[in-house]
């Protein structure tokens, strides 16, 4: 039986999901958008594929996932559907029809993560749930030093989670850019792929490295011991987005 197969890109506020991969007795993302979609084709079950796997409480603005259904439908009706029914916190941007051998994940040539740091003494309610709010000045020099020392290929084994089952560690980290715009600090990370916790476990050392409490010449023994512990903290999950994926 011949399937047809569909692109989505989708923007969600991940706060209340326990990521994108499905689990059961948890909401997750990959679920919702699955519901969905058996709702407006009426089939019983889909399987969803996206381009990573954000985790708890990681937002994004333009995630990428495939799905194949049996029959056509056209890709614009059936994103308003969707749309239709979703929960107010996802919302899909653009449905198209590809190839049958497409794959979100597997096709994928670079992804592009922003982390969103507030640093400002008084709390600002409106970031509360999309960036990490420290009230200390940060050295944004300082944090751009040691963040050059970490752009190229690595082994970035110290900056994963140390459960990861990933088999390679090696990663080329193609952009890494600090931007201060009043009292926001938008970090942005640009790679082929990512390690699960990569992103939030090197803005917890650039942290560090902006406190004062690191120095950017810590990178460089910090790689080469491929050791978790040494890299400082994991920053929290709801200051990163999955801004663009692209293929």
């Amino acid at each position: 039986m011949s399937a047809y197969t569909y692109h989505l890109t989708c923007e969600y506020d991940g706060t209340f999901y326990h990521g994108w991969q499905r689990q059961p007795h948890c909401p997750t993302l990959q679920a919702a958008i699955e519901k969905a979609i058996c709702s407006i084709t009426n089939v019983k079950t889909v399987a969803l594929t996206g381009a990573g796997r954000t985790d708890a409480g990681v937002h994004a603005a333009a995630q990428s996932a495939h799905f194949q259904l049996t029959k056509w439908m056209d890709p614009q009706r059936l994103l308003l559907g969707i749309n239709a029914v979703l929960p107010q916190d996802i919302s899909i941007k653009s449905m198209k029809l590809v190839d049958a051998a497409f794959h979100a994940r597997y096709f994928a040539k670079q992804k592009t993560y922003c982390y969103f740091v507030y640093n400002g003494p008084i709390r600002s309610p409106l970031q509360r749930l999309t960036a990490w709010h420290l009230r200390a000045p940060l050295d944004i020099a300082k944090m751009r030093v040691a963040a050059k020392r970490l752009r190229g290929v690595h082994d970035f084994t110290s900056f994963t989670a140390t459960q990861s089952d990933a088999q390679n560690h090696k990663v080329m980290l193609k952009t890494i850019r600090i931007v201060k715009k009043g009292e926001q600090i938008i970090f942005t990370l640009v790679a082929s792929r990512f390690l699960r916790y990569m992103v939030r476990n090197i803005v917890g050392l650039l942290v560090e490295v902006g406190r004062g409490h690191r120095s950017a010449t810590d990178i460089t023994s910090i790689l080469k011991a491929k050791d978790r512990q040494l890299a400082g903290p994991t920053a929290p999950p709801h200051g990163l987005c999955l801004m663009k994926v692209e293929y």
